[in-house]
């Protein structure tokens, strides 16, 4: 049978599988199930809904609301329709059906509508209610819509599924002096009694997911993008920040949106555009059409910013911009494909922003952005496949991480140069062309791309993309004389027994004096020999995946570090880091303290900004997470005389102000406190480091790490920061930073309450704090309680909390009792939620390792 036709079989046979688990009439339960998602899905067409919203000053205050939702219904049986809603019975004001008041019933999370009050074809239902506000993200001043993957049923009732796309008309009421902004065009103001009220044109056709509105004490700033004003709101006060952002942010967006249209063949395919920036966001940013959202610190920078955070923000406004045509344009069916927008978002920011620079430095930022982050997952016993199974979208908020983010686009940078470039694009541009204002999946694309290359797509898709984990990849050499005979590489899984293999395509460098030899290797089965370094000179050493491009744990020897000095290429240098790193985690090269003087020794010597910053992550990690307390202590001394050097040793500003973050994350002597506090209380930085305001308040945090009576300094600091976002983000943690104890198990004990978790960002970094090396002995008690409110922390909170809540938590715990608290948790609940449990595993990996690392 030909490949086309075993495709075809496959998609049969998945359809099949799904659909024979439908249930005539779904029950009544949580959240949305895919049974409930498929009843709906084949009896609802041309949804629209008018929404009206009064929005008071103060955060407090309930939000009244009323809805007209329409729809064309294909009536089947006698089931009752069910309209999500997430909130209190009491929160549900009235209903009518067709002009008929009934009685408001809310059970298990949704509107129940029963079939006598429905009638096939065309449908009006009208709802009063007070809207939720666990998704509106309600701050002193503003709030934000945020319902990504299944929360605009907290806020209103809605049809909340991805694939039920659907129109939205918005009147918004709100205080004289704020601004708001929307998916559709502002149509109307009226003022009245220190009122504003704003319609909002129909929007385009949307998801419930990217419904989205801002409204609030925002500045308004206007710019031309493709010859509509376009607007910016944003709560930002530092006017060196906002002059030297500003052009460059609009810049961006335009660099971004004329890349994607060329690439794609399709205009921007939306009515209009509009930014709105967040502090605290909870995400980098979110992709609402008209109103994409952004967090203030990534976009909002001074002249003195790295290289790293001018990537940063080059990524995420070409990733939020590659959004609207995918996920936004076209939207997957349902969210264990989430992965899907987030791949091509990632993947295409990359090639957007990698078209302006030359081709190291686009495989340079590729190799540092995404590898490492990709690792730390993949490299767990709680790693996942890119394409998870989901049965209902409570959980949907879980299959976000760095599998999706990092790992997802290095599998399309393999398929990418398995099919080629060409054929690649042909492909996409066609899906787009499809499915354009519709929903598709992963199998619609393959069974596209598919037919633009002979390759077996399916063997290729099962181990990149349906399975966890990644290949250890070794290498046997045998000479004769001085010469290689026979150089064979193999691969194995880095966990199990299953035999199966990653195609891949790498590169292999042999090193010697005066010169390097290179070959390119696709490996495609469990080993294979490379003919082409046959009869070649015994080299010094061998570095694999010497590009950066393949993927997986590639066996390093320690002759790599002895004779560094070889290796000039900073991609060759960044893998050679990687794969040290990697090896030493999973016990074979160096042991952690080797290691630590390898890039310690590097540090000097190292230039390229991004292999800086690497390195000196590399080597936090190893100080605080696989050095014992004694050996840390030890070695202090010697690291941070080093990095004081290198700070005069380097001369680029950025470099030095890498080095000097590293330093101040890691000293411990009385002379480096003394240092730094004199900086800080002088605000006067090293020569050309350059310090801003968010740069002293991490200082003054580092330093109250290291005084037993830090009240003073936080006050301190508290009292310079001007920015009323900053103060709130603040106080936060530093009670979280304090000396004294019982602010501490206050602050902690608080967190047991929701709405004390409500600035998320500014808890998961009040977490980091909480739970420094330097605070471990007092702060191990609060572990099990961590681990007990997680199913509620998934519950309540957006989607990337879970993981912050956890890994802010236990990144840098060692001990046998740390280790030990998440073991008996895990025996006390077998039946533990297996996702919530694969994030425990992620964040506690290091945790893990430390066992057997840590001498």
């Amino acid at each position: 049978m030909k490949k086309a036709g075993l495709l075809a079989l496959f998609l049969v046979v998945f359809n099949s599988g799904y659909h024979a688990q439908m249930k005539p009439l779904p029950k009544i339960e949580s959240g949305v199930s895919y049974e409930l998602a498929q009843f709906r899905k084949n009896a609802l067409k041309e949804i629209k809904y008018e929404l009206n919203l009064k929005i008071p000053e103060s955060k407090s205050e309930r939000i009244a609301g009323t809805e007209v939702l329409t729809f064309n219904y294909k009536k089947q049986n006698d089931a009752p329709l069910q309209i999500d809603f997430k909130e209190e019975p009491s929160s549900l004001i009235s209903v009518s059906v067709n002009g008929q008041q009934i009685k408001a019933v809310l059970e298990n999370e949704h509107v129940i509508i029963e079939a006598k009050y429905l009638k096939s074809g065309f449908n009006q239902i009208n709802i009063a209610f007070l809207a939720g506000n666990g998704a509106l993200n309600r701050r002193d001043g503003y709030l934000y819509a945020l319902f990504v993957p299944d929360r605009a049923r907290t806020m209103f009732p809605c049809f909340d599924q991805p694939d039920l796309k659907a129109n939205y008309s918005l009147i918004l009421t709100i205080p004289e002096k704020w601004n708001a902004i929307a998916n559709g065009k502002l149509k109307e103001t009226k003022i009245q009694e220190a009122q504003k009220t704003l319609r909002f044109d129909q929007s385009d056709l949307l998801p419930t997911y990217l419904f989205s509105f801002a409204a609030g004490d925002f500045k308004d700033h206007t710019e031309k993008i493709s010859q509509q004003d376009s607007r910016i709101l944003y709560r930002e006060t530092d006017s060196v920040k906002i002059k030297n952002s500003m052009d460059s942010i609009f810049t961006l967006y335009r660099n971004s949106l004329s890349y994607y249209e060329k690439w794609t063949g399709i205009k921007h395919p939306f009515q209009k555009h509009g930014l709105v920036v967040i502090p605290d966001f909870q995400f980098g940013g979110m992709e609402h059409p008209g109103a994409i959202l952004f967090q203030n610190s990534t976009l909002f920078l001074d002249q003195n910013a790295t290289q790293n955070q001018l990537n940063n923000r080059s990524n995420l406004i070409a990733h939020e911009v590659a959004h609207l045509w995918f996920g936004d344009m076209v939207t997957m069916n349902w969210f264990n494909d989430v992965w899907m927008k987030e791949v091509f978002a990632n993947f295409m920011a990359d090639k957007s922003t990698g078209a302006s620079s030359d081709k190291m430095v686009y495989d340079l930022k590729f190799l540092t952005g995404h590898f490492p982050a990709a690792y730390s997952v993949d490299r767990t016993l709680g790693a996942n496949p890119i394409r998870q199974v989901l049965d209902n979208l409570q959980n949907a908020g879980m299959m976000y991480g760095p599998i999706i983010y990092d790992k997802a686009p290095i599998m399309m940078r393999q398929l990418e140069l398995l099919i080629g470039e060409g054929n690649f694009q042909k492909g996409v541009s066609e899906y787009l062309r499809k499915y354009a204002y519709s929903n598709a999946s992963w199998p619609d694309l393959i069974t596209i791309l598919d037919q633009h290359t002979p390759e077996d797509l399916q063997s290729w898709n099962k181990v990149w993309v349906n399975d966890p984990g990644r290949p250890v990849i070794d290498y046997d050499i045998q000479y004769k004389g001085d010469a290689i005979e026979k150089f064979i590489i193999s691969q194995k899984p880095e966990y199990g027994k299953e035999q199966k293999y990653w195609p891949q395509e790498f590169q292999i460098i042999l090193f010697y004096a005066n010169k390097v030899e290179k070959v390119n290797v696709k490996l495609s089965g469990k080993e294979q020999s490379i003919s082409e370094l046959k009869g070649k000179k015994k080299p010094l050493f061998i570095l694999q995946n010497s590009s950066g491009i393949g993927y997986g744990v590639f066996k390093t020897e320690k002759a790599v570090m002895s004779e560094f000095s070889l290796v000039k290429d900073p991609i060759n240098r960044a893998s050679a880091y990687i794969s040290l790193y990697e090896n030493m985690l999973n016990g074979s090269g160096t042991n952690p303290q080797e290691l630590l003087h390898f890039f310690t020794e590097q540090l000097p010597k190292e230039n390229t900004e991004l292999n800086l910053r690497l390195i000196t992550g590399y080597i936090s990690t190893i100080y605080w997470d696989f050095l014992s307390e004694n050996t840390r202590l030890k070695e202090s001394g010697n690291i941070e005389d080093t990095l004081w050097k290198t700070l005069q040793v380097q001369t680029a500003k950025n470099n030095k102000k890498i080095i000097f973050d590293c330093y101040q994350g890691i000293f411990q002597s009385q002379q480096a406190y003394d240092n730094l506090y004199t900086i800080w209380k002088s605000q006067m930085p090293p020569k050309d480091v350059s310090l801003n305001d968010d740069d002293f308040t991490n200082l003054a945090l580092a330093l109250s790490l290291r005084n037993a009576n830090n009240n003073d300094l936080l006050q301190e600091q508290l009292a310079r920061i001007k920015n009323p976002d900053r103060v709130n983000r603040f106080k936060i943690i530093m009670k979280a930073a304090s000396s004294d104890q019982r602010v501490r198990d206050d602050f902690f004990n608080g967190l047991m309450q929701k709405q004390n978790r409500a600035n998320e960002s500014a808890v998961g970094s009040a977490l980091g704090y909480l739970h420094h090396p330097l605070r471990q002995n007092t702060s191990i008690h609060y572990l099990s309680n961590t681990l007990e409110v997680l199913q509620e922390i998934q519950k309540t909170g957006a989607i990337f909390f879970p993981d912050n809540w956890l890994r802010s938590t236990f990144s840098n715990y060692q001990t046998p009792k740390a280790f030990d608290i998440v073991n008996q948790f895990l025996l006390k609940n077998p039946d533990y939620n297996p996702i919530l449990k694969n994030k425990i595993l992620q964040a506690t990996d290091n945790l893990k390792r430390a066992q057997v690392l840590v001498k």
